[in-house]
This record gives structure tokens, sequence and C-alpha cells, in this order.
């Protein structure tokens, strides 16, 4: 009986728990996944960044990243978020081309939404000959395919209920397709030099129907997320001419709106030879969120990244942090004559 009571008491509590998950993404108005090293996500961030790659000397370059965010841990039901991406510049099409994937599962794999995308960024030169003098502008569109899947066998309903034994009978619901696919544009604009960047990006400008009964009430389409986003890198310690810094810091900002939900990130990250660390703080209006601490290094074309979501508001208790972890490889591209001395930046 005891056994009984314990198996039927952790049922409720992981059904409980899904339940609440899913009303905080609905109250969250149908909120797209996002990661803390927003820096370290580029396309995702904006797709204006395709092409941004930059080597040592400031030149073009390519770029691959892997993201992976593990939120709430502690909670049954977690949010994990991966993310895979290529850039880079091309000379030929005056620009950048990107390719990108992404998976979000939440509820152990009750909800999942993949997607695949391609981007092209047309990039302008302005200012003097010089790379130093020189800034960019970079237009950019995005296209892909999103599905969105839920795995009705992992709900549960009253009918399933035999006394004594708990869930153990089907379930007399009847439900829709368990997926749903449809297509997804988003564009965005970028303006930089080698230590100064700042950009504007808009997702889901389609606004696509994602209901899983193709009904159109409110709340069944995917808002578009407003991204506003800069930075700067600052040296510490005067170098050489033409040489790196050998100590910066970075001072970075992202604000972001989809529908009724608004958020704020401020901080920065300090680079000392190849060492990385940093330090942020996310506001979800009208509540302060996260404190965020990183800590990664570089090694040659190698970076990796880890962060810890550190929990300050009211949901401390049930959900004290999340994780998260980058990892991108870069390398150099050959530049004709016309964009020789290319202007790239330097985050």
């Amino acid at each position: 009986m005891t056994q009984y009571l314990l198996k039927m008491f952790n049922s409720v509590k992981n059904f409980v728990a899904v339940i609440a998950l899913m009303l905080t993404a609905i109250a969250a108005n149908a909120q797209d996944p996002e990661f803390t090293q927003f820096y370290a996500a580029p396309i995702y961030t904006n797709p204006a960044l395709a092409g941004t790659a930059a080597c040592d000397d400031r030149q073009a370059g390519g770029r691959m990243v892997l993201n992976y965010r593990n939120q709430w841990p502690s909670l049954p039901g977690t949010f994990r978020t991966f993310a895979a991406s290529f850039d880079q510049h091309v000379d030929g099409m005056n620009g950048g081309v990107g390719l990108m994937a992404m998976r979000d599962v939440a509820g152990d794999g009750l909800l999942t939404t993949t997607s695949v995308s391609g981007v092209y960024s047309y990039m302008a030169l302005f200012g003097g000959r010089k790379s130093s003098k020189r800034f960019a502008l970079r237009l950019a569109i995005q296209a892909g395919l999103m599905q969105r899947a839920i795995d009705f066998n992992k709900l549960r309903f009253s009918d399933q209920i035999l006394p004594k034994k708990g869930f153990v009978l089907d379930t007399k619901e009847s439900f829709p397709n368990n997926s749903v696919s449809f297509p997804n544009f988003s564009a965005g604009a970028l303006i930089y030099s080698g230590s100064f960047y700042a950009g504007v990006a808009v997702h889901n400008i389609n606004e696509p129907n994602q209901s899983f009964f193709k009904n159109t009430d409110s709340g069944t389409t995917l808002p578009r997320r407003y991204t506003v986003h800069a930075g700067t890198v600052i040296p510490l310690k005067k170098t050489k001419k033409n040489q790196e810094p050998e100590m910066t810091i970075s001072p970075n900002i992202l604000i972001m709106t989809q529908q009724k939900f608004f958020q704020t990130n401020i901080g920065f990250y300090l680079n000392k030879g190849p060492f990385v660390a940093g330090l942020w703080f996310r506001q979800t209006a009208p509540n302060s969120d996260a404190l965020i601490a990183l800590v990664g290094f570089r090694y040659q074309q190698f970076k990796f990244g880890y962060s810890y979501d550190i929990t300050v508001s009211s949901a401390r208790s049930a959900a004290p942090g999340s994780h998260e972890i980058s990892a991108s490889v870069e390398w150099c591209v050959r530049s004709s004559k016309r964009w020789k001395r290319l202007v790239c930046p330097g985050f």
C-alpha cells in the first residue's frame, strides 16, 4: 500500500510539474528559446552577424558554433536547447552566408521544437582605406522551416486512472496531429567597426500559425521577437600598433521583446590572454531574473565558454539556476584585393 501511494504521489507530482511548466510557457506568450551567451550564438541573436567572424589580423573568416542550454535542471520536465550554426564571409556574394539548426525540448520530450534555416547578409564598407578607420553595414534575411511536436502519450487524463493501480487504462480522448510545420522568416541589420557593434533583428516576421488544432484563435501564432543589441571592446593595456591588446573589457547590452515579454541583459566580459570571465544581470520586466557568471578560454581558433544563471527572482527556491555551454572554431578566409583589410568586429 505504501509503495502504491508513493507511486501515485510521484505520478501526480510529475504531472503537476509538467502542467506548471506548460502554463509558464503560455504566460510567457509563446516566448522563443533564448541563450544567456547571446554573443556566442551569433546567427540566433541576429542574422546580420553571419560572416562577421574575425581572424587575428582582422581579416574575414568563418566559424562553426555549438550551443547547449539546460534551464532549471532541478525541476522535473526541464527545458533544454541545442543549436549548431555555420557562417562565413564570401567575397563573390558581397557578404556572408550561414546555416543554423536548433532543437528545443520541454517537459522531458513532451514538447519539442526543431528548426533549420539559411542566412544571407549583404555587406557595405564605409570610411577610409585603413581598416582602423573603416566601419561596415550588414543587412540580412533568414528563411527556414520550423516544426513543433507534442508527445500525447506522455500526457495523463482522469479516465486513465484505475483505483489502487493508478494510470493504467487507455484514454478515450481524441488527439489532433502530433506535429505542425511552417516556414519562418527573420531579418537583421548590423553596423560595426573593429571595436564596436550595434544591431537590430526581427524574428518570426510572418508570425506563423503553430496550432496543433489548425485554428486561428488568439495565441495560436508565434509572435514577432524584436532584439536590439550593442557592445564594444576596450583595450586595458596599451600595445604596439597593429598588435592585439593583452587585456580587454567588453561591455554588452541586449534588449528583447516578444509580445508582452520584455527582457534586458546588461554586463561585460573580460579577456586576458586566453582566458575570459564575465558577469551579467538579466531583468525580465517587471521582475529581476538572474545574475549570470561566465568563465571561458580561447586557444588559437578554438573558443569555449560556460555560464551559470543564478536565479534572483522569487522562483529561486525551486529553480536556483541554469547551465549553458558554448564552443566554436574559427578560420580565416583569403580576401580579394577589393575586400583587402576587411573590417571585422573583435567580439
